[in-house]
């Protein structure tokens, strides 16, 4: 148990999971959901979420008070990003700038990120769902690092400058680490380091 009472857990989220408890949705039992993950405590939330496709780090706490600070302050979140095609430096400077999405139908400036180009593939657990091969074409890995989140704003960013998100998988927040934790596993921790 925490010394503030509240618990805190950090999970690899695996891709084709919701991140959500319960969902409102008629086709419910099409979509898998984290409390499959584990029996987490009653009032466990998600601090920010991953969409469904998506896949790593995710927070959980019962302090809906931690979640807020965290989801509205500038914590920073750091992806790795695996690319349709070689991506070109001009296209990272370009994601490091900001570029113009689209969120719910209105353009949208993203702030200025970190980006850059990863040299050596990172390693991650295989998918559920494969991926395409070298078959067709080259892939590249960038890392982005955000301190806002839009809807789907990693995908939406790479695609704007024309090398669409092949996998998505989320490495840090603040200063909770993805690490070599194993796809759906999941780490109760003292408190969330930001």
């Amino acid at each position: 148990m925490t010394s503030d009472c509240h618990r805190h857990f950090k999970v690899y989220k695996p891709y084709g999971y919701l991140s959500q408890f319960i969902t409102n949705q008629n086709k419910a039992g099409k979509h898998k959901l984290l409390g499959e993950l584990n029996d987490f405590p009653e009032g466990t939330m998600s601090i920010g979420r991953l969409d469904k496709d998506s896949e790593g780090l995710l927070l959980l706490t019962t302090n809906g008070k931690l979640s807020t600070k965290i989801t509205a302050g500038n914590s920073e979140k750091e992806y790795y990003v695996q690319l349709d095609g070689e991506i070109t430096d001009e296209a990272v400077s370009q994601l490091k700038q900001g570029v113009e999405i689209s969120i719910y139908g209105k353009p949208y400036q993203t702030k200025n990120c970190k980006a850059e180009k990863l040299r050596v593939a990172p390693v991650f657990p295989e998918r559920a769902r494969k991926i395409r091969d070298e078959r067709h074409g080259p892939t590249s890995w960038v890392s982005i690092t955000l301190t806002e989140g839009k809807f789907r704003q990693v995908k939406k960013m790479t695609a704007a400058v024309g090398f669409p998100t092949l996998r998505l998988v989320r490495v840090r927040i603040g200063n909770e680490k993805l690490e070599n934790m194993k796809d759906g596993e999941v780490i109760e921790i003292d408190q969330v380091a930001l």
